[in-house]
């Protein structure tokens, strides 16, 4: 029986944990969870799962919960430091990070510090820090979540590291991949927000439908895999029925294929380095016909091309890149700026930082604040 923390239990990655969890209770309990502001649907967790620990930004929603479950059973963290302070208790041994954002940065360094396993859902992470990250984690201590580099984690147990000749990064392009280029300034929120394929979270999906999730998904295998960055490429696959693939140097390519279901890359993560039985849809490609790929469009699409600048660059650049990205999205779905004008205020921001080749966290926290604070005035 393995203790689990999962951060962003009210998100889509941590609901599809738990549902996981439901269904291997002999092997997994669940002894702490987190949420940003979902205080009722955390409520409703605790009640189900009973765990010893949960973790809320807002104090006020915090006095909400302990009204709810009144008692000592419940240790309830508040506060800017309470995901840090949750996976730090003893009895963790797996912590998942499915908060968005930077701010799950801080408590990867403390998983990992501590010696647990991190299964990794937070991207963000390796984007600002994977230097950092990397550099205390120990073999396989950081597993992938997100499906793509599960894809790429699952197809190397075909070879070595060493024997990587690129990775290929799937994309589903997003809704807007075949739209005119000269509409897309006029897409509202709500359109953004229908992806063909997943069913995910806002900032998540309004990174999809820019292609910034795959932007930040290149920096994040470099670091995950240690790859060059001519070793990445990406490649549109609106079907994501093939979730990544790996080409190694004798030109074997070994692909992950399934159909959409982030249960499969959350499962494969907890259980590794076993597999246990899973009830998804079946892949069947009689039915689904063909499978089709293109070339992304990075004129188009320019948040890609970013991906790979802040990805050659990397020192404070994908911490600039993460922040002016999630101040940007925001604004957009706040209505406040087109759709076009986040790519363009995010290159605008990191174009103009101060540029640290060799960061520490301090550096990186600095240029995460730095980045948000540029990014809202370039938006006024």
């Amino acid at each position: 029986m393995k203790n689990i923390v999962i951060l962003g239990s009210t998100g889509s990655i941590g609901k599809n944990t738990l549902e996981v969890v439901r269904n291997l209770k002999d092997k997994f309990r669940v002894v702490g969870l987190s949420s940003n502001s979902r205080w009722e649907l955390l409520a409703e967790q605790v009640e189900e799962f009973k765990p010893t620990y949960v973790a809320l930004n807002d104090s006020q929603l915090g006095e909400k919960l302990k009204r709810r479950f009144p008692g000592n059973h419940l240790k309830i963290l508040t506060g800017n430091k309470c995901l840090e302070e949750i996976v730090l208790h003893e009895e963790v041994d797996i912590v998942v990070s499915a908060v968005v954002g930077a701010v799950g940065l801080p408590a990867a360094i403390a998983t990992i510090q501590q010696g647990k396993t991190l299964a990794l859902a937070n991207k963000e992470s390796l984007v600002m820090a994977g230097h950092i990250v990397m550099s205390l984690a120990k073999k396989n201590q950081i597993l992938p979540v997100d499906s793509e580099h599960s894809a790429i984690f699952q197809s190397l147990q075909s070879g070595k590291l060493s024997e990587i000749k690129r990775v290929i990064i799937t994309a589903s392009g997003g809704p807007f991949y075949d739209y005119p280029e000269d509409k897309l300034s006029d897409v509202s929120p709500a359109q953004a927000l229908k992806h063909p394929t997943w069913q995910m979270g806002q900032k998540i999906t309004i990174d999809s439908a820019t292609l910034m999730n795959k932007a930040l998904e290149i920096i994040e295998a470099k670091w995950l895999f240690n790859l060059k960055v001519e070793q990445i490429d990406v490649v549109i696959h609106p079907q994501s029925i093939i979730h990544s693939m790996v080409e190694f140097c004798d030109g074997s390519v070994v692909a992950q294929m399934g159909m959409p279901d982030m249960k499969v890359p959350i499962q494969y993560a907890l259980t590794y380095p076993e597999r246990m039985p899973l009830s998804v849809q079946p892949l069947n490609l009689s039915s689904i016909g063909s499978l089709t790929f293109k070339k992304p469009d990075m004129e188009k699409f320019p948040a890609l091309r970013l991906g790979y600048q802040a990805a050659r660059e990397g020192g404070t650049m994908g911490a600039t890149l993460n922040a002016a990205n999630e101040v940007a999205v925001q604004a957009f779905l706040d209505g406040q700026i087109k759709f076009s004008e986040i790519a363009s205020s995010v290159e605008k921001v990191i174009n103009n930082h101060h540029y640290i080749k060799n960061p520490c966290l301090e550096d990186i926290l600095t240029a995460d604040a730095w980045a948000r604070q540029e990014t809202k005035k370039c938006l006024m």
